[in-house]
């Protein structure tokens, strides 16, 4: 019973366990279950058991309801089907109307927005009309600037800006387009100033363009006023200019003068004013450009860039053509546009007030004269033509008058000219350099022959020469120099002239223009004529007789040079005592010709002695001497007996040392002739035959073919051969080696070694020719002399050289 009664108690409890199992959620069903468990023992078999049947039971109901409802659900899914296929269509349906009720709401939506659209257009009109009628006057204030501007009325326009910043923006200043004109304001001041920039722009090139013109009209001015100037200058030193010019001269110089007078009239010849700046170049650009920034607070930064510009016209200005150097018309233009550029720079320092200042146009005056130095420098570098050079320095002279007139300083200038000063000297050197070698090409260097009084005339007054003999000398009859010396003495003066014609208007005194002069004609002397004669002296074609003329006509030469400076002294004024007076070089460079000339004398004469000596044929084996001298040595002598009585014209010094040094440079080649180590062999008769010919040597020496010599001092010149061959010949050898080193021995002169190597070609010929020797008592007698002397000779060398 009392088990029966714990089972009913516990089936109640599984039955509600079951019943929160199946209304629970899966995931709470932990708890439920771990109740079961916690009960009695043995709960949770009873419970399983109470599962199982509530399981049976559950299938046994849904067995029962899948078997009321099964016909059901098949006649269910009967009819979906068939509702598919209406769902289709009527899908399709409603997407077709839906397509045409969107496309007709698109162009209601259209409409719609469009009307909107003009009824914002509406109220948007309504709205401009309101604020059109208030920023009208601002607009027409406006409009009236913009037309002040179109009419170039930039003052006035100027002012309404500022009205309109003052009065009338402000009523609109909400609206952009008032900012935008606000903004736009400075723009329109930037174009005024951009306009007016443009009007100075266009006079800068109005006043490049002219600044030729400008400059020719001021330079044409200034030329007159030194053409005045100078007249007066004549005038007043007559002494001084009345030998500057002489015949031609004068005329080609006044010629000169004209054109430079008139060099600037080409083109206003039938002009009768000369034009001022204001006539040439309208300055009211400027003015006003300077005008309108000043209003505008904005002068400073006019002034730079009207500096700034000018600057840059100026290096345009100084920078010249390449070929500028080639024609005094380059170089007249280059110096008339800068002197039209600082004559517009010179007005503008005038006529306004800070514009240009006194500093600024010196500063720009010394950059500009700093190139102008160096551009005159480099491109008169270039010119080789004098008369060129003459005309750049007119033309500088007149530039440097022209700005000096204008207030700007020009020492710098004419400190230049001194520098083209030398470098038209060395142009006129090198022109009287090629004058001078043409001189000497022409001249026949033969005295000048004249055959009546006239001719004579003629010579005298090209040439200052004085000899009471040769005047008292019946025609035809011949000066001493030849037609180049006074052809050298005129280029002597005419280069006086030239050098003069550049001292002109160079603002110097009387002494330093003698001093210029002076010290270019000594380099003409000095450095180019002695240059020509040195060159003349060393050309090949130059004979000995040629040579004797250059040495009289330097000599005429050299005494001449006293009247070259007589007439340098009548140009200048100034007198040859004073002391700074520079004296000629001349008389040392025609001494150094001179002495050139006698040197190339005495070559020329050795060389022509070896010609002579080339063409000696000894036969050295010669057994007896022919009994006359060689035919070469003859000639020789005749050729210098001739050139000696041409000598006679010469000092009398030179005539001695030139004779002297042929008879020593002759006995030398004849002794070197002897001892030539090519000659192997030579015989008694050889020797014999040489001696001759040195006794012809001798003959030509005692003839005395130069006078002046004492005694037999040209004799001595064959002293060594003479005591070389007496040896030889008498065969003294006993005396030679008993006396020798003695003062007074009879062969002083005779050295060992030569004694020796012409002993032993003597001996050589000896064995030679005398095959039998050795039979003749006498022939071996001799050879053993021979074999005797040549061991004492080579003792004494070898005595010499070991003393040595």
């Amino acid at each position: 019973m009392a088990e029966s009664g714990e089972c009913l108690g516990t089936v109640p409890e599984h039955e509600r366990i079951l019943q929160e199992i199946e209304s629970t959620d899966t995931a709470c069903v932990g708890p439920t279950l771990r109740s079961v468990y916690d009960d009695q023992p043995n709960a949770h078999k009873k419970f399983l058991e109470k599962l199982d049947a509530c399981i049976r039971n559950h299938d046994k109901e849904i067995e029962k309801m899948c078997n009321f409802h099964h016909q059901g659900f098949v006649d269910a899914i009967t009819e979906l089907l068939k509702v598919r296929t209406d769902a289709e269509k009527l899908k399709v349906q409603v997407t077709d109307t839906n397509q045409r009720f969107q496309d007709a709401g698109k162009e209601m939506i259209m409409q719609t927005e469009n009307i909107i659209r003009c009824r914002i257009q509406q109220r948007n009109i309504t709205t401009v009309v309101e604020k059109l009628q208030l920023c009208l006057p601002v607009l027409e204030m406006y409009s009236k600037l913009r037309e002040q501007m179109s009419a170039k009325r930039y003052y006035s326009a100027l002012k309404t800006m500022e009205q309109l910043e003052k009065v009338y923006f402000p009523r609109v200043s909400q609206y952009r387009f008032c900012q935008l004109m606000i903004e736009n304001l400075p723009k329109l001041r930037e174009n005024i100033k951009e306009i007016s920039m443009s009007d100075l722009k266009d006079f800068l090139e109005s006043i490049r363009k002219h600044s030729d013109k400008i400059g020719e009209t001021a330079m044409k001015q200034a030329q007159q006023q030194k053409t005045f100037s100078v007249a007066l200058q004549k005038q007043n030193n007559v002494k001084f200019g009345k030998n500057m010019y002489i015949n031609h001269d004068r005329v080609q110089e006044e010629k000169k003068e004209i054109v430079l007078k008139h060099a600037f009239d080409e083109e206003d010849e039938n002009e009768e004013e000369v034009l001022n700046v204001q006539d040439l170049v309208d300055f009211s650009p400027v003015y006003r450009c300077l005008h309108i920034y000043s209003v505008l607070g904005d002068e400073e930064s006019f002034e730079n860039y009207y500096r700034k510009q000018r600057k840059k016209q100026a290096r345009l200005v100084l920078q010249p053509q390449s070929s500028m150097h080639e024609t005094v018309d380059g170089y007249r233009r280059y110096f008339t546009q800068i002197v039209g550029f600082f004559v517009v720079e010179d007005h503008i320092l005038h006529v306004t007030q800070g514009l240009v200042t006194r500093a600024y146009t010196d500063e720009l005056w010394n950059m500009a004269l700093s190139k102008i130095i160096a551009v005159l420098r480099a491109h008169s570098s270039y010119c080789i033509d004098p008369d060129l050079v003459l005309e750049l320095k007119n033309l500088i002279v007149i530039f440097a008058d022209t700005l000096q007139g204008y207030g700007f300083p020009v020492n710098r200038l004419f400190d230049l000219l001194f520098e083209i000063r030398d470098q038209y000297n060395e142009i006129l050197l090198k022109k009287w350099a090629g004058v001078f070698r043409d001189i000497f090409e022409e001249d026949n260097y033969s005295p000048i022959p004249v055959g009546s009084e006239e001719e004579y005339k003629i010579v005298i007054s090209k040439f200052p020469f004085q000899d009471p003999d040769l005047e008292k000398q019946c025609f035809p009859k011949k000066f001493p120099m030849s037609q180049s010396v006074p052809h050298i003495y005129i280029q002597v003066k005419e280069f006086i002239y030239a050098s003069l014609k550049f001292s002109e208007s160079l603002h110097r005194s009387s002494t330093e223009i003698d001093d210029m002069l002076r010290k270019s004609t000594n380099l003409l002397l000095t450095r180019t004529l002695s240059s020509c004669l040195l060159n003349l002296i060393k050309k090949p074609h130059i004979g000995l007789t040629e040579l004797v003329q250059i040495i009289i006509n330097t000599t005429h030469l050299e005494q001449a040079c006293k009247y070259l400076e007589d007439f340098i002294t009548n140009i200048t004024n100034i007198s040859q005592e004073t002391v700074h007076t520079t004296r000629l070089y001349g008389l040392s460079t025609f001494k150094d010709a001179r002495h050139a000339a006698e040197g190339e004398i005495y070559t020329k004469l050795n060389q022509k002695i070896d010609e002579f000596v080339q063409l000696a044929d000894y036969d050295w084996t010669l057994s007896e001497p022919d009994g006359r001298a060689s035919g070469y040595l003859m000639d020789l002598i005749n050729f210098l007996r001739s050139i000696f009585q041409v000598f006679t014209h010469l000092p009398g010094k030179v005539a001695q040392t030139a004779c002297m040094s042929a008879c020593q440079h002759l006995s030398t080649s004849l002794m070197q002739m002897l001892l030539d180590s090519e000659l192997k062999q030579i015989s008694m008769g050889a020797v014999q035959q040489f001696n001759l010919d040195v006794i012809q040597c001798e003959l030509f020496a005692n003839s005395e073919p130069v006078p002046g010599f004492q005694g037999d001092t040209l004799q001595l010149a064959f002293i060594d051969l003479r005591q070389l061959l007496d040896l030889f010949m008498v065969w003294d050898w006993s005396t030679y080696l008993a006396d020798y080193g003695q003062p007074a021995s009879k062969y002083l002169r005779v050295n060992p070694s030569t004694a020796l190597t012409l002993l032993e070609k003597m001996k050589d010929t000896s064995k030679k020719n005398n095959i039998f020797a050795q039979f003749r008592k006498n022939d071996r007698d001799k050879q053993k002399l021979i074999e005797t002397v040549v061991k004492q000779l080579r003792s004494l060398v070898n005595g010499m050289s070991q003393h040595a």
